[in-house]
């Protein structure tokens, strides 16, 4: 009898614990879709003064965080707000020469010139607002997504270097560079993966600036990939 008691005790005393062992999984309804991002880009450089061309590779590297604000009920509309480095380097025929009066000299070089190197680079600090709207789900990890909106910058520390046929050249903190850049941006995509443009709505010089007497209005386009990562 006590033996029948014994195993009656254990049949019972199973389901119990494997009823404890059985992990308990919470919907967190209230979630957000915080980010760490990082971003590759070709940096196109648009309204070319005449004669101004690209070559080689001209790219952009990004990174930061970002803040996710959502603004309705199923909180698949936010605002998103973000800090981020950036570093972009841009190769072209635009020659950066200073004078004995330390101005900033401008010079599209020829189509024969002979050079291995005339490029300019800039670091960056970057604010990215957005309004965001995805398919996101409190359990749903994977989703589409579209982040519009715009980006802020501050030029810390800004590069222009050449070496070529007429020498040797390197100089650092322009002053003709503009320091703030802000343009429009777009990210798009599902999961991981997104496409991203960010459309430049300043020239990235100053009007001091002058190439044969005018301002060098240059803007840029930077069109790549950005990655999102919780």
């Amino acid at each position: 009898m006590r033996f029948t008691f014994f195993i009656l005790f254990l049949l019972g005393a199973v389901p119990v614990c494997f009823a404890q062992d059985v992990p308990v999984t919470e919907i967190d309804s209230l979630y957000k879709e915080d980010h760490f991002y990082a971003g590759l880009t070709y940096n196109f450089i648009s309204q070319r003064p005449e004669g101004l061309s690209q070559n080689g590779f001209s790219w952009g590297i990004n990174a930061g965080y970002i803040k996710d604000i959502p603004i309705n009920k199923a909180r698949n509309k936010a605002i998103g707000i973000g800090l981020g480095y950036a570093t972009d380097a841009y190769n072209h025929n635009l020659l950066v020469t200073e004078d004995s009066n330390g101005d900033f000299q401008y010079e599209i070089l020829d189509e024969g010139s002979s050079y291995s190197k005339n490029k300019f680079s800039f670091h960056l600090i970057e604010l990215p607002i957005e309004f965001r709207w995805r398919t996101s789900t409190p359990t749903d990890y994977a989703f589409w997504r579209i982040y519009g909106g715009f980006k802020f910058g501050y030029v810390f520390s800004d590069t222009s270097s050449y070496k070529g046929e007429q020498g040797e050249y390197r100089y650092t903190n322009n002053s003709d560079f503009n320091n703030f850049q802000y343009g429009l941006m777009l990210s798009a995509g599902y999961n991981t993966w997104n496409f991203h443009v960010n459309y430049l709505l300043n020239p990235i010089f100053s009007d001091s600036a002058q190439l044969n007497g005018e301002a060098i209005e240059m803007s840029i386009i930077k069109i790549g990939l950005i990655f999102y990562i919780l």
